[in-house]
């Protein structure tokens, strides 16, 4: 019996000391988190100015000082010091001996220059305007109106693009930014989805094009048409059908997807519909159910939330969509009753690996 209690003390020692130590420990990780999340605000703008003022363009895999980022880019060589010191504790740059530094892999992906480039969107996430509109949260959580840039600035975000050219080129450009990535996602997403009865797909709201032309040289089966405001498709040089060799397979239509959609057998609303309430959903998805053509298949490409209750991207962004607009991030039974109320049927869920997108298929009800 010694030899058994002498073990459970050993695994489980209700001393006074060691019930001290566990709420020590527990206390100390308690404060670690907390102040993790406090300091999230300190990491994103630091890094929002290192990719400001061009940090990232400067510097390569080779070491350079800190007094030659700040010649070169004309800054405080004291204050440029501390700022690449910064930037190296979050992982983006490397400190060597004698104030040098390097980039790492995850800063690269802050250039330009690199081709699936995350530069547009800290720039549009950390810039001014997405800055002002989160202070809003407290109140928007208080009397159940959304919408902290009516709030800020007295318009909608698409009328204050139209009005402000700086955030309309910043908008444009961090969608640019993010999309290879996200459509690298969807596209790993659908392979185990059969595209072979599609013939003509529509992208609505596709922008330049660059999700669909990218999936049209996926499934070379495929034709396309990209949904467009005429603002954003009128200059063909920028176009992705005609960069990419796919003008023959991709063409481009101005409308307004409120009012009326081209005909086709399958369309993609990627990262369109977190942007409006769900009565503004069910419109979309009503034009494009009543365009659809028989046996039409229906592709939502979103940040799809959970139902596990674990820390996820998609709640997190879902908090951005309330501030940002009326609209949000949401579950697949969010999705399904969206689609059952537009006279679609749900059929599947698609995820790739790290499951950042969603893509929510349905297919017409009838």
């Amino acid at each position: 019996m010694a030899g058994t209690a002498g073990h459970l003390t050993r695994v489980r020692d209700r001393s006074p000391r060691a019930t001290r130590e566990n709420r020590g420990n527990t206390l100390a990780s308690a404060q670690e988190t907390v102040l993790a999340l406090f300091y999230g605000r300190f990491r994103s703008q630091t890094l929002y100015a290192g990719v400001k003022l061009g940090v990232f363009e400067v510097l390569g895999r080779a070491a350079k000082p800190a007094g030659h980022v700040a010649r070169e880019l004309d800054l405080d060589p004291a204050r440029t010091y501390r700022l690449l010191r910064a930037l190296s504790s979050l992982g983006v740059l490397r400190e060597h001996d004698s104030h040098t530094f390097s980039i790492t892999e995850a800063g690269e992906l802050l250039r330009s220059d690199h081709p699936q480039s995350m530069r547009g969107a800290v720039l549009l996430r950390e810039g001014p305007e997405h800055t002002a509109i989160w202070k809003h949260l407290p109140a928007i959580l208080r009397d159940g109106k959304e919408n902290g840039f009516v709030r800020e600035y007295g318009t909608t975000a698409f009328e204050y693009a139209a009005q402000e050219a700086s955030y309309r080129e910043a908008f444009d450009a961090a969608m640019s930014s993010q999309s290879a990535m996200q459509t690298a996602w969807t596209i790993e997403a659908l392979q185990c989805c059969d595209m072979s009865s599609i013939q003509h797909m529509c992208d609505v709201g596709g922008g330049q094009g660059y999700f669909l032309c990218h999936l049209l040289l996926r499934y070379p089966h495929l034709l396309g048409t990209v949904l467009e405001r005429t603002s954003v498709i009128s200059q063909a040089n920028v176009l992705w059908a005609g960069r990419l060799g796919l003008s023959d397979r991709c063409a481009y239509v101005a409308g307004d997807m409120f009012v009326d959609v081209p005909a086709a057998d399958a369309y993609a609303l990627k990262l369109i519909l977190h942007d409006w309430d769900d009565e503004a959903c069910v419109q979309i998805l009503r034009n494009l159910h009543r365009r659809a053509v028989r046996g039409g298949r229906l592709f939502i490409i979103e940040h799809v939330i959970p139902n596990t209750g674990t820390p996820d991207f998609a709640a997190m962004y879902d908090m951005h969509m309330m501030c940002w607009g009326t609209g949000r991030e949401r579950t697949v039974q969010e999705y399904h009753a969206l689609l059952e109320a537009s006279g679609w049927r749900f059929v599947a869920t698609w995820f790739p690996m790290n499951s950042v997108i969603g893509i929510v298929e349905g297919a017409l009800a009838n």
